[in-house]
């Protein structure tokens, strides 16, 4: 199974669609925005959307969970509790950049460190990760991660926003740089890449740069 991206929104935020081949059961990871383009999509794979999992709340990762869950109020959205908070001021988070972001319902599935998530016959395993957002967690199946806001191509996720712990990132950055070198990383924004060339080449893997606050 390879995850499809489609980026949505305004700050281009990666939605992954995980599509089992053989039942045909469907995952949204982050679904951003657009709500109506990522439903669009599950159809045109010929899937059927059977759950939500969020790396984190911050509005950019779950601007479209409102506009899905009404076509399918039966999807479960997946969360850490600890991003609770977040997820219920995502849409005054929006406001403050300008932004209209419609806040979703509650979560429906506390997720937590160790858990392991299914869609069709694929298995992925919660690792909690936190840093970028008290509650950030990181999806790492064979030999793929979703890592949401954790890891970019060559970068990191901000720590100068309210709830980030650069120290906790600094930890979280050290697991993850922990996974196999071929290990395929889908991330939030920006490019796939792997773990072998962030730890060769992403200044806060290779030790050159620190988590020390702010914008990273």
């Amino acid at each position: 199974m390879k995850p499809i991206g489609i980026t949505v929104g305004p700050l281009e935020e990666n939605c992954w669609l995980l599509v089992d081949p053989a039942s045909r059961e469907a995952v949204l990871v982050d679904p951003g925005d657009e709500a109506e383009r990522l439903l669009e999509a599950v159809a045109a794979a010929g899937a059927t959307l059977r759950a939500i999992w969020l790396t984190h709340a911050h509005f950019d990762h779950i601007g479209a969970i409102a506009g899905i869950k009404r076509q399918h109020p039966q999807v479960p959205v997946h969360l850490h509790s600890a991003d609770t908070p977040l997820l219920a001021l995502a849409g005054a988070a929006a406001a403050r950049w300008g932004l209209s972001v419609e806040t979703p319902p509650p979560a429906d599935v506390m997720i937590g460190e160790g858990d392991v998530l299914s869609v069709g016959a694929h298995r992925f395993t919660v690792q909690h990760v936190p840093g970028h957002a008290p509650g950030h967690v990181m999806f790492v199946g064979d030999g793929v991660v979703l890592s949401g806001d954790v890891l970019f191509q060559g970068s990191i996720g901000r720590t100068d926003l309210p709830m980030c712990d650069p120290a906790a990132m600094q930890t979280s950055l050290a697991r993850i740089a922990s996974l196999p070198s071929e290990t395929v990383v889908h991330p939030g924004h920006g490019p796939t890449t792997t773990i072998g060339r962030e730890r060769a080449t992403n200044p806060f893997l290779s030790g050159a740069a620190r988590v020390v606050g702010g914008a990273a």
